[in-house]
């Protein structure tokens, strides 16, 4: 291995040699702990340490770097206190995630670290939206972050590096290219010969470095930092590395031919950087001993303060309150100053008066910006609020949900609208498994709000018609809002906004021009799960929400005889149980009425509640009325005989006979 120390003074060198043997000795001493059964489990990147000491060695502080697995040397580069880092992986409350996650999975601003999630990929989308936020910012910063050879078959991968390339944002993306994703060869996962051919499909710069040569790297990767700050961009690092020991230490090694250890043995990035050094007799043997006896001495004195650390005692106020950021959103009380408009029209208000409110909201959505959206929502605004907090994205929903978690992280609001409430399933993964673990993970608020146009009613089919509250309404961490009126909708949307919590905001499209009201000018805000009672009666509860109400206001309007207790819950999660608890107490019948299909459906939840804690005031069994088990059909007759309304007043008589 060839190295050239270019500018370097030796106390340079003697740092960057002092940073990439800590992450060796610690992970030695981790695997000896590991084989005592003291930790629980280990990802090793020994043979790949001078990548993320080189990268860590090359930023500023301030810069964020997003590592994976196998980036110890991230950490400590960033002088993460050992202590700490010991108590995270030992599940101690002394780490980042009060025993709640394992390894690298935890973020901390306090060092300017965004920790992966296990499903790989994710956290490529998020980097771009840190690096957008820097960008708005005009802070002149960039943004690093690690995948894996394997990890880049996965379709976050492409969507990231496109989004970045598209807005020009100042992403490093660092491809650490070890010939194996897990056991699957290079040659079993794509067939370019280098990772480097793929930079001109994104139109961004490429270049590929020797990941095991220290100097090398912390040379590129700095005078990459320093271009980028001055010219904003994204370019894409290959770093040729090898991994010394399996993808996790159970799955050991048996699938690596012993060839292949026998030569990147021969790279070691350690051992090659100390023998150049002793070589140039910039250190020597009693050196290395001195600087071997402090780090050991460093590593065993925090593993002590980090083995004193008691487990987290179990304590369940403290696990659910944690599954939210749980800062009150201020209620601004309405204007007695009122304007008739339509459901759409209240859409666009609320988003309007929030975009004046706030400087650093940023939306984001297919076609929304010049044309302003397949629904004109957000028509006018590029107009107003300019092109860089109005943006079109490319077709790629999990990059830009992605995106917006990493404005919120950045310090920014976000909100992205799915063209069709449909589409969200592209998106899947950053919603339940990132935008909506963060805060309890590690205490990260997560200011986004996914707009989701969604409803049958409009003979648009299977895949531009669906419900889909439920896939959401059974993760903690989320919000789901569903308002049925104008004036709802656009308080409840700024109250999305404001609320540091991921926000599933859903707005039906057969309701966006067909329903009007009065709507208060000016901005205000509506209690996120919060009910409303929209017909007093004491004969019987029918608890609703988006459409349903809606079809329950014209069942009444023929059935004036019948006293329906009628609840709007305009929020999903949380919902409103007192209401709900107080209106059945009052009727002694209950049904539950919605949209979406009934197997799975929300109303299940709401009639076992029901079931649950009003039983004792119950005449008759809680009934629920949805829509079929099946797709929705694009047909007007077929659709019709889909809906929940076509079985409604049959559910409700049969209640009301009982």
């Amino acid at each position: 291995m060839k190295y050239s120390r270019n500018d370097w003074t030796d106390e340079q060198l003697k740092q960057t040699y002092y940073e990439l043997l800590k992450p060796r000795m610690i992970e030695e001493k981790m695997l000896v702990l590991l084989r005592q059964g003291r930790i629980a489990k280990w990802f090793s990147g020994i043979g790949q340490e001078a990548i993320s000491v080189g990268l860590g060695l090359a930023l500023n502080r301030e810069e964020y770097i997003l590592p994976m697995h196998r980036n110890l040397g991230v950490f400590t580069t960033r002088q993460i206190p050992l202590n700490r880092l010991f108590s995270q992986w030992m599940g101690k409350p002394g780490g980042f995630t009060k025993g709640r996650d394992r390894s690298f999975h935890f973020g901390t601003q306090e060092y300017k670290i965004i920790g992966m999630i296990s499903h790989l990929g994710p956290q490529m989308g998020v980097a771009d939206g840190i690096a957008l936020g820097n960008l708005l910012k005009k802070n002149s910063a960039v943004t690093a972050v690690f995948t894996g050879d394997g990890a880049s078959s996965e379709g976050d991968f492409h969507e990231s590096l496109n989004v970045a390339a598209v807005w020009d944002l100042p992403v490093i993306f660092i491809i650490e290219n070890n010939g194996y994703g897990l056991s699957t060869p290079s040659n079993e996962q794509f067939r370019m010969k280098q990772f480097i051919d793929k930079g001109i499909g994104y139109g961004m710069e490429a270049i590929q470095i020797d990941g095991n040569n220290i100097l090398e790297a912390r040379k590129a990767f700095t005078e990459l930092a320093a271009s980028m700050r001055q010219r904003p961009r994204p370019v894409m690092v290959e770093c040729l590395t090898f991994r010394m020991r399996g993808h996790e230490e159970a799955s050991g090694t048996k699938y690596v031919p012993k060839h292949l250890f026998e030569e990147w043995a021969k790279k070691d990035p350690v051992n090659n950087f100390e023998n150049f050094l002793l070589a140039e007799k910039i250190i020597d043997e009693a050196y290395i001993a001195q600087i071997r006896r402090e780090i050991k001495q460093d590593i065993e004195k925090n593993l002590e303060v980090a083995f004193a650390e008691e487990s987290p005692a179990p304590d369940t106020v403290l696990e659910l309150n944690d599954m939210y950021d749980r800062r009150q959103v201020p209620l601004i009380a309405p204007s007695s100053v009122t304007t008739e408009r339509r459901f759409v029209d209240a859409v666009s208000d609320g988003l309007r008066e929030s975009m004046r409110k706030f400087d650093n909201l940023v939306i984001m959505g297919q076609d929304i910006a010049d044309y302003g959206g397949v629904f004109k929502v957000t028509e006018g605004f590029m107009e107003e609020f300019g092109k860089p907090r109005v943006r079109n994205t490319p077709l790629c929903e999990s990059a830009i949900i992605g995106t917006a978690q990493g404005l919120a992280i950045n310090g920014m609001k976000a909100v992205v609208e799915m063209q069709f409430a449909d589409f969200v399933t592209c998106g899947f993964n950053q919603i339940v498994n990132n935008l909506a673990k963060t805060h309890y993970r590690w205490g990260q608020n997560v200011d986004v709000v996914v707009r989701m146009p969604t409803g049958a009613g409009v003979n648009a089919g299977p895949f531009h018609s669906q419900s889909n509250e439920a896939w959401f309404f059974h993760t903690p961490g989320l919000k789901v809002v569903y308002p049925a009126f104008p004036a709802d909708a656009k308080g409840l949307l700024s109250a999305a906004i404001e609320d540091p919590n991921p926000v599933l905001y859903f707005e039906h499209k057969a309701l966006y021009r067909s329903i009007s009201g009065q709507v208060p000018d000016g901005y205000y805000t509506l209690e996120i799960g919060k009910a409303a009672r929209i017909a007093d009666g004491d004969q019987l509860s029918v608890i609703t929400y988006g459409l349903g109400v809606h079809w329950m206001l014209e069942w009444m309007k023929s059935n004036p005889e019948i006293r329906i207790d009628l609840i709007d819950l305009r929020s999903l999660l949380p919902w409103d149980k007192d209401m709900v608890r107080d209106s059945v107490r009052k009727s002694g019948r209950a049904l539950v009425l919605h949209e979406d299909t009934l197997t799975g459906g929300i109303g299940g939840e709401i009639a076992s509640f029901i079931s649950e804690e009003c039983f004792e005031w119950l005449d008759a069994p809680v009934i629920r009325c949805a829509s079929l088990d099946t797709p929705v059909p694009m047909s007007l007759d077929l659709e019709n005989n889909f809906l929940a309304k076509n079985r409604l007043d049959e559910k409700l008589q049969q209640l009301i006979r009982f």
